[in-house]
């Protein structure tokens, strides 16, 4: 069961890249008759390219608008592949006139409270980033790839997702496995985090995106 962390207005814009989590939030929102506006940026690789073409021709079915962005500045020395892409992205989202929802979910917080961790702050993915949300922090990966067997969801694979040059991959294919080991309970530990994060700064367990 898909459960949210804020309520979702009637008029949004979703960040989708075509992969699983994004289609299935795309879907989510669809089949809750909500106004879906779809924005797309495109990183510049091959697979992005793809993804834009399936993303045109998804929105041209459902007659949904898309809205699409691109890489504008070169890589500073000092960001990482990651942090560039991340940063340009975030970028072009917060330049959008509406509210944009984000697909990130509750194994994408674990990975990232690990990452900051292991550098020597530990965070979480923020509910608000100031017009980005991201309601669906309390579900889970497995509720998301539930979902899409059930409601038979196409989506692309991202090949890049398994390449372990990346940091984040890294740890969702090397540590995570070994760390569910040691705690079998992270991902409780961190959604009541997640939680407690939510109450304290916004009063409420599920306040309005």
């Amino acid at each position: 069961m898909i459960k949210l962390a804020c309520k979702i207005p009637n008029k949004v814009t979703l960040a989708c890249s075509g992969g699983s989590d994004s289609m299935v939030a795309l879907d989510f929102l669809i089949r809750g008759k909500k106004q879906v506006r779809v924005a797309y940026f495109n990183h510049g690789t091959i697979h992005g390219a793809e993804s834009e073409q399936y993303l045109k021709a998804f929105c041209r079915i459902r007659n949904l608008e898309l809205v699409t962005g691109q890489i504008t500045e070169e890589k500073s020395s000092l960001e990482s592949p990651e942090e560039y892409w991340r940063n340009q992205r975030l970028n072009w989202f917060h330049s959008l006139s509406t509210p944009v929802i984000t697909a990130h979910h509750l194994d994408d917080v674990v990975e990232w409270w690990i990452f900051s961790s292991l550098n020597g702050h530990s965070r979480l993915i923020p509910l608000r980033n100031k017009n980005i949300f991201r309601p669906f922090l309390l579900t889970s990966k497995g509720e998301i790839k539930n979902w899409a067997q059930r409601k038979e969801v196409y989506f692309l694979k991202d090949p890049s997702n398994e390449n372990l040059r990346f940091a984040r991959n890294r740890i969702r294919h090397n540590l995570m496995p070994e760390i569910l080991k040691i705690n079998p309970g992270i991902h409780t530990v961190v959604k009541k985090k997640i939680e407690n994060q939510i109450k304290s700064k916004l009063e409420r367990p599920r306040p309005a995106c």
